[in-house]
């Protein structure tokens, strides 16, 4: 752990509080109170999917999945970030140290009373 004195703790909290409260009220300042603008701010699909399938004779049709309601694509984030979470936490030693296989020691006491050490698997071929 790092250490650091009284006064750093207390600048680095000064700091984060005021750069949040200052990020807070720009964007208060700059938040868009006006929603009969957004329409005239329309997407790509709008724009340009929809006026070149117009221009071919295809119809806009509902997505088989509409994720545009409620928090279903949310939800998808969700299971998406779980699972890519899981799937690295149970490879992160292969991930990490590139498949190398850890060694471990362990140490045993003799019968004459002298400390024998052994890696793993390397002096019998047996596990541990």
């Amino acid at each position: 752990m790092i250490k650091t004195g009284r006064k750093t703790t207390l600048a680095l909290l000064l700091f984060f509080i005021l750069a949040s409260t200052g990020l807070f009220i720009l964007h208060a300042f700059m938040a868009d109170n006006n929603h009969e603008t957004k329409e005239n701010w329309l997407g790509v699909d709008e724009t340009v999917v929809a006026k070149y399938a117009a221009a071919y004779g295809r119809e806009p049709v509902d997505p088989l999945i509409n994720t545009d309601q409620g928090d279903l694509l949310l939800f998808v984030f969700l299971l998406g970030g779980t699972l890519g979470g899981f799937i690295c936490g149970y490879y992160w030693r292969v991930l990490i140290e590139g498949g190398k296989k850890v060694k471990f020691k362990t140490c045993t006491k003799t019968d004459t009373g002298h400390i024998k050490t052994r890696t793993a698997g390397t002096d019998t071929g047996k596990p541990l």
